[in-house]
């Protein structure tokens, strides 16, 4: 459910203060309030494309695994190698 949906049922229905409600969600009361004072449904925002420093190797690292996995089982490199 929306957290937006979920202040203000808390807030009108339930009848529980603002300073509960951001206690609960972890969220300032001022955050909370300003959602109660908004038209908007649901806030939205963009979402997050970040890189991770793995990503400029992930064809390398396939690579190698297709080797591994064409290799018969007794000239495969140990599992502890790709588990460490």
């Amino acid at each position: 459910m929306a957290l937006l949906g979920i202040i203000r049922r808390w807030h009108i229905c339930d009848q529980i203060p603002l300073r509960e409600i951001a206690r609960r969600l972890g969220i300032s009361r001022n955050t909370v309030r300003r959602y109660l004072r908004s038209e908007t449904i649901e806030p939205a925002y963009a979402e997050r494309r970040s890189k991770r420093a793995i990503d400029q190797y992930a064809f390398q690292l396939s690579a190698m695994l297709k080797t591994e996995e064409a290799r018969s089982r007794s000239k495969r490199l140990p599992s502890a190698v790709w588990t460490a």
